[in-house]
C-alpha cells in the first residue's frame, strides 16, 4: 500500500543547528502516527517542513502521491495539507464562525471574476461553505457561540476551533501540533473523538504531543525524535519501555 504521506531523506538545518537529519516517514490513509521526543527535537519543524513554511534542504515530501517539493504554503493547503500550530494562530479580532470561512482550500468567492461572472454560483458556494462550518462546530458542540468573537471564548474552545479550521480544509492530510496543550474536561474528550472520526474517513494523521496518555489513547504507533533524528518507530509502550528514549524524554 503507497503511503498517503511520505517523506523521503528529508534534510533541513538552520546554520549549525539541525532540525531534520535524513527523515524518512510514511503514514498510511486512515493512520494516527504520534509523534514525540523532547523539546527542540524537530517535531514542529518536521510539520513545518511538510505544510511548506520553509522548504526542505534536501530529500522529498509528497501526499497522495504528489510531489510538495517547490510549492508554498497555500499551494500546499490547497493540495489537501491542512495543520493547527502550537499557538493557534487564530484571528483574535474575528468571529469563530469567519474564521472557519477562510480557511476552505477552494473557495469560489475569493475571485472576483466569479462574483462579477457566476453571481449565483458563487452565492450558492457561500451557502453551502457556511452551513459546512456550522456543521463542523455542532460536531464539536461550539455552534452557540459561532457569532462570538474568538477573544471571548475559552481558550479550551480557541484549541477546539483551530481544529476546526484546519478541517474546512477537507485534504487527506492533517497534522496536529500539540492539540491537548492547555485542553481539559470535555474538550479533551471532543478532541479525542474528532481525531479517531477523521482518521476513520481516511484522512492521514500526524499528531505532536507531549500528552503521552493522548498519544497512547489515540496512536498505534509513535515516532520518537531527539536532536532532528528519528531515533525509533514502534508502539507508545515500546517506546515508553526503552531506558535510552526515557531518559531522553523525561530526564535520567
Amino acid at each position: 500500500m503507497s503511503a498517503l504521506i511520505s517523506l523521503k531523506d528529508v534534510c533541513k538545518s538552520f546554520g549549525g543547528i539541525v532540525v531534520a537529519d535524513h527523515i524518512s516517514i510514511d503514514i498510511q490513509r486512515g493512520e494516527i502516527l504520534g509523534l514525540i521526543g523532547p523539546n527542540g527535537a524537530g517535531k514542529t519543524s518536521l510539520f513545518n517542513l511538510i505544510s511548506g513554511v520553509y522548504p526542505a534542504d534536501s530529500g522529498s515530501i509528497s501526499v497522495s502521491g504528489q510531489s510538495l517539493d517547490g510549492l508554498n504554503l497555500h499551494q500546499r493547503a490547497r493540495l489537501g495539507v491542512a495543520r493547527t500550530w502550537q499557538h493557534m494562530r487564530l484571528f483574535a479580532s474575528m468571529s469563530v464562525l469567519d474564521n472557519m470561512l477562510v480557511a476552505p482550500r477552494d473557495y469560489p468567492g475569493e475571485k472576483i471574476s466569479n462574483i462579477l461572472f457566476r453571481p449565483k454560483q458563487t452565492a450558492a458556494a457561500n451557502v453551502a461553505m457556511h452551513e459546512r462550518a456550522m456543521g463542523i462546530l455542532k460536531r464539536m458542540n461550539l455552534q452557540a457561540i459561532a457569532d462570538s468573537s474568538v477573544n471571548d471564548i475559552t481558550f479550551g474552545q480557541q484549541k477546539l476551533v483551530g481544529l476546526a479550521r484546519a478541517l474546512m480544509n477537507d485534504g487527506e492530510c492533517l497534522l496536529l501540533d500539540e492539540p491537548m496543550a492547555g485542553v481539559e474536561g470535555n474538550a479533551y474528550e471532543t478532541m479525542k473523538s474528532i481525531v479517531r472520526e477523521e482518521a476513520a474517513s481516511g484522512r492521514a494523521v500526524c499528531v505532536v504531543e507531549h500528552n503521552v496518555s493522548f498519544i497512547k489513547d489515540l496512536c498505534n504507533t509513535a515516532v520518537f525524535m531527539a536532536s532532528g533524528k528519528i531515533l525509533e518507530r514502534g508502539s507508545v509502550d515500546s517506546l515508553l519501555a526503552s531506558q535510552t528514549l526515557a531518559d531522553l524524554y523525561f530526564g535520567a
